[in-house]
């Protein structure tokens, strides 16, 4: 059932039971409605305990019925108004997670008692909408505009323990919550619930009010950049402001509706479902890896104690899973192990914050130079300088010293996982495992087959990423995978504009404001331009190794941009030189601004080759950057690197700062037409034949030869093709 209810002498508990995270479905809001107009019946109960089964209280809306007409049956909100009526008091008992309708749920309670260990929150704007069933109300009313503000735009999870300090719930408990619950409602049983419905209460105001919300709008639009359910949720909480409750609630539903409109919901609720789905397909190298069940991690080692290293070993430790750090020369290894220690200290002040004890959630971190240490670790993430021959040599090192059935990952960014598995006598137990720098904060994980890695090693990987807290995406091997495979044609694209007239901070303004946090120039800038300068001359396309009498713009017959690389041979390599594309208020400054010495560059680069510049366009900028990336994008379906388009929207979503209210580059495309994409491509290439990446990709002219499916069906097709090819 949906919903249970039993007594417990005077006061009836009310269950939730709707696996796995008791979402509030169309027929649990009917058992809800059946339980709670039953027990308000019943002369033998005196007050009402509403908790969630199998350690959840409930983690809001069904989502998949929001492009339904479930959501119009019996509605939240009205199950909210009824319960916060309710003559008899009603404490809910949260346990695990109280999440957006869950929480909503809650606030209608008149009491909430919270396990030590849940977590509260209206984290709808993370799918584009926003609280619409009274949390934008209720939660102003109970503790004040700014801090409700922060809860919902950010859409947080909150502790227990802030949640208690903030007064979101009256107790914090360490035992069981229902009990708790079931004492607290004996306790309130006759008492004045006048000042404990919500919705009849004002909200804290002062004079300052409406300037505040202004500047916290202002700031939203720049933070969110182009994302409307932010300052929906600012306008709505703005109604709560001295307004009579159901004015607030009309302006919810005004909002709600407004937001659908635009498409971001869906959008990001497509980029939400595809998280949770990715790696659940069918590879295109045959097998389910996840009908395997994994190799369980119970000791790991790090190789490499730089800033990637750094952050994989308190990404274990603070999974729990004790690790070593390696490293091969004593000075670095003790400033590596002094960094190491001061963030691990750092996440033990939080975990201290949260209720909760270090020792028991935080595992430990060994040090050590020598490589014997390593001889019982079941997992070895070696995260080491990107360069093949010291990869091959440390791999050869574990191959001597691991256990038979360790497995050996490589850290790498786009190096052959099977030339580096060559090395090793387990070649099916080497993997790549590409974290994001810094690889504690960044979710995504590319985690990379080899043509020799068995199932049972990439079901461990991917479990393992997922028990790091990291979305886990499974690619094939490649030069540069997926992410910075699709970053290629993207750059190259933005260095052409410069080229063709443009300025860096044109490039980046025109992609900032399609909702990028960094346009590609500032990005390059805070990585470091000599970071590509490097590899380009590693690859013979710049410095002494270009053959004699190659044209300035031109490598193996095709167009070359050589402007960043003559910005580097003047040392302007970024942030770090207080000098790149943008200049710095010092060598390693942060704030950019449009440097004049680039602009005069660029017009005598242009002067030189006879280049005529043509005026700034922000849409031809957009179309030619992301088309480009989008064509490549078409071309890894093509090659089997990924399994489906999601994949590459999920790891563009989040590791390359793709704004997720457009979905990711494979479903924008979905939305701005294939057709169109191919028309713009096709016309591009006639145009540049010598620019190979914008040709448009078999895949693409497939899908818009069929008429452009929905994104949905670009599976199928992506089946067919590989499977043909």
């Amino acid at each position: 059932m949906a919903a249970t209810r039993r007594l417990s002498h005077t006061v009836a508990v009310i269950t939730i039971n709707h696996p796995p995270v008791n979402a509030l479905s169309s027929s649990v809001r009917h058992a809800i409605v059946k339980e709670f107009g039953e027990a308000t019946k019943d002369p033998s109960v005196k007050a009402i305990v509403l908790a969630g089964a199998n350690g959840k209280f409930s983690a809001g809306a069904d989502i998949r019925e929001f492009a339904t007409s479930a959501l119009k049956t019996v509605s939240l909100e009205d199950i909210n108004a009824t319960i916060e009526a309710s003559r008899k008091p009603v404490v809910a008992a949260i346990e695990g997670v109280a999440l957006g309708g869950g929480l909503e749920l809650a606030l209608a309670c008149h009491f909430r008692v919270a396990s030590a260990q849940s977590r509260v929150g209206l984290p709808e704007v993370l799918i584009g909408i926003l609280p619409a069933a009274g949390g934008t109300q209720r939660l102003p009313r109970l503790i004040g505009v700014p801090a409700a503000l922060d809860v919902i735009v950010r859409g947080r999870h909150v502790p227990a323990t802030e949640a208690l300090q903030i007064g979101i719930v009256d107790e914090v408990v360490q035992g069981n919550v229902v009990n708790a619950a079931i004492q607290l409602a004996r306790t309130v049983i006759g008492t004045d619930l006048g000042k404990r419905r919500l919705s009849t209460n004002f909200v804290p105001s002062n004079p300052n009010m409406e300037s505040f919300l202004d500047t916290t709008a202002e700031k939203a639009k720049k933070q969110f950049r182009g994302a409307q359910a932010p300052l929906a949720c600012i306008e709505a909480v703005r109604a709560s402001v001295q307004k009579p409750y159901q004015h607030g609630i009309e302006k919810e539903k005004q909002l709600f509706l407004s937001l659908w409109a635009t498409g971001q919901p869906q959008a990001q609720q497509y980029a939400f479902f595809s998280e949770r789905n990715v790696g659940k397909w069918t590879h295109p190298s045959g097998g389910r890896w996840d009908t395997i069940a994994p190799k369980p991690v119970r000791t790991a080692a790090v190789i490499g104690l730089g800033t990637m290293g750094r952050g994989i070993a308190i990404s274990l430790a603070r999974a729990n899973i004790p690790v070593i750090a390696l490293e091969q020369d004593a000075s670095q290894l003790e400033f590596g192990k002094k960094a190491v220690n001061a963030l691990l200290e750092r996440e033990a002040e939080k975990l201290i914050k949260q209720g909760l004890t270090p020792a028991a959630s935080l595992a430990s971190v060994r040090f050590t130079l020598d490589f014997t240490e390593l001889c019982d670790v079941d997992f070895v993430i070696e995260a080491v300088y990107e360069n093949m021959e010291l990869k091959k040599e440390i791999f050869r090192k574990l191959a001597s010293v691991c256990k038979p059935d360790a497995f050996l990952c490589t850290n790498t960014s786009g190096l052959d996982i099977d030339e580096i598995a060559s090395v090793t006598k387990h070649p099916h137990l080497v993997i790549g495992t590409h974290f994001f720098s810094p690889a504690n904060i960044m979710r995504l994980l590319e985690v990379v087959r080899g043509h020799h890695t068995s199932l049972m090693t990439i079901a461990t990987a991917m479990t393992l990423g997922k028990t790091l807290g990291k979305v886990a995406v499974l690619v094939g091997n490649c030069p540069l995978f997926v992410g910075n495979r699709l970053l290629g044609p993207y750059l190259e694209q933005a260095n052409y504009l410069l080229e063709e007239g443009c300025n860096p901070e044109d490039v980046d303004r025109a992609l900032e404001d399609f909702g990028f946090a960094m346009g590609p120039f500032r990005m390059m800038d805070l990585a470091g331009l000599d970071v590509g300068w490097r590899s380009r001359m590693e690859k013979g396309l710049t410095g002494n190794k270009v053959p004699e009498g190659t044209p300035a713009r031109q490598r193996h017959g095709n167009r070359y941009s050589p402007v960043a690389d003559m910005l580097c041979e003047l040392g302007r390599f970024g942030q770090k030189a207080g000098k790149g594309w943008y200049q710095y208020e010092k060598p390693g400054g942060r704030f950019a601004q449009p440097d004049p010495w680039v602009k005069d560059f660029l017009q005598k680069y242009r002067d030189t080759h006879q280049i005529k510049p043509r005026p700034s366009n922000p849409e031809l900028i957009l179309e030619r950057c992301l088309y480009a990336l989008i064509n490549e994008g078409f071309r890894v379906l093509e090659d089997g690197i990924a399994s489906g388009p999601e994949d590459i929207d999920v790891i563009y979503n989040n590791g390359y700062g793709w704004p997720k209210h457009r979905g990711g580059p494979m479903y924008y495309a979905s939305t701005v037409g294939v057709a169109k994409v191919l028309d713009v491509l096709d016309q591009y290439h006639k145009e540049n034949p010598d620019v190979p990446s914008m040709k448009p990709a078999f895949l693409l002219k497939k899908l818009a030869a069929v008429g452009g499916p929905p994104i949905k069906e670009w599976r199928t097709q992506v089946g067919k093709l590989t499977n043909k090819l």
